[in-house]
């Protein structure tokens, strides 16, 4: 006898304002227990292990121009100050001074493909996550904390934002002001927590074009998505992003959008539509298939996100993923490092 597993929930129909109620009160009760056991692993796991004097997530030389100095062997011969260099006939370089107080803006996708996850999260478990400890590594000494969220399809008409730049805001977007402070990064990460999925799938092109309208101060962006999304849409606003800002994009993974496992006839349906599919498993040509496809469309991902200078970490849904943050953290700290003079 087939065997018929139902690997997502169906979107949800019409229900009753009393079952409304009991499903956003579950839904809030859940996002509270995740909340706190995320801040309790991040408190313990991340304090100590990467705190120091950086700007963010993505350390590196300052932008703003201070003193020149004369070269010394190791020095990067792309800092050279050239009028000095020709005044004195001595080889100059110039220092940069890093800009104190720094700005994170993330772009949060909670398209409804984020209610899914067959390893010890779900996947939107691990956004939260990341928004997490992306804030507790950046929100100390001053600096600011703000985001888009995205919470399905995009449609209809735009609004005005309130506010002095009146940059319209799509339907079905979050806008939380960046704000310095431990207390308001917790009020963010609550709100992004408690933020209702809806059904379809956000625009994440739009969503990431929204940090570049209207032109912010240099800092750190951060893209946080399972980037399910057609790479063409997203990655020119991506590679535009780049050129002003670090970008540190996060893509979160669940084992079965990789791989199918045979377990017969499963029965699956999609968040996003509410279609069904059944699927015959226990074919290793179709289990073939779909790891194929599967692997080139993370390799198209990969190649997009390459080409727009982003740095690109991967979060699964059946591994640690505070290891893996802190691995990427150490790797790109080194990176930068790398070959300088201390």
């Amino acid at each position: 006898m087939a065997r018929t597993v139902a690997v997502t929930p169906a979107a949800a129909g019409p229900a009753t304002s009393g079952a409304g109620s009991a499903a956003s009160a579950a839904t809030s009760a859940r996002a509270d227990a995740v909340l706190s056991r995320l801040q309790l692993l991040v408190t313990r796991k991340l304090d100590g292990l990467l705190q120091g004097d950086y700007v963010g997530l993505l350390p590196g030389p300052g932008s703003e121009a201070g003193e020149s100095r004369e070269y010394r062997p190791g020095d990067d011969v792309r800092r050279m100050d050239w009028p000095v260099t020709a005044r004195t006939t001595l080889p100059h370089v110039r220092r940069t001074v890093a800009d104190r107080e720094l700005e994170t803006w993330l772009a949060v996708d909670l398209s409804a493909s984020l209610d899914f996850g067959t390893g010890q999260w779900l996947k939107r478990d691990l956004v939260v996550a990341a928004v997490a400890a992306v804030a507790h590594l950046t929100v100390r000494g001053g600096n600011r904390i703000g985001a888009v969220v995205g919470t399905g399809g995009f449609g209809g008409t735009t609004r005005p934002v309130a506010g002095r730049t009146g940059t319209p805001t799509p339907p079905n977007v979050l806008r939380l002001p960046a704000r310095p402070g431990r207390k308001e990064a917790q009020g963010l990460l609550r709100a992004i927590a408690h933020t209702e999925i809806k059904p379809g799938r956000s625009d994440l092109g739009a969503l990431v074009d929204m940090l570049n309208r209207p032109p912010r101060r240099r800092g750190v962006a951060v893209v946080i998505s399972d980037f399910l999304s057609p790479p063409e849409q997203w990655g020119r606003p991506v590679r535009k992003l780049a050129v002003r800002h670090d970008v540190l994009a996060i893509e979160v993974v669940d084992p079965r959008e990789l791989e199918l496992p045979d377990v017969g006839v499963l029965a699956l349906v999609d968040p996003e539509t509410g279609q069904l599919h059944e699927v015959q498993t226990a074919d290793p040509r179709l289990r073939r298939r779909y790891a194929e496809a599967a692997s080139a469309q993370r390799a198209a991902i990969a190649h997009q996100l390459r080409a727009a200078g982003a740095a690109h970490l991967r979060l699964r849904t059946d591994s640690d993923w505070l290891l893996d943050m802190v691995r990427f953290v150490a790797a790109q700290r080194h990176a930068r490092t790398r070959g300088t003079t201390r």
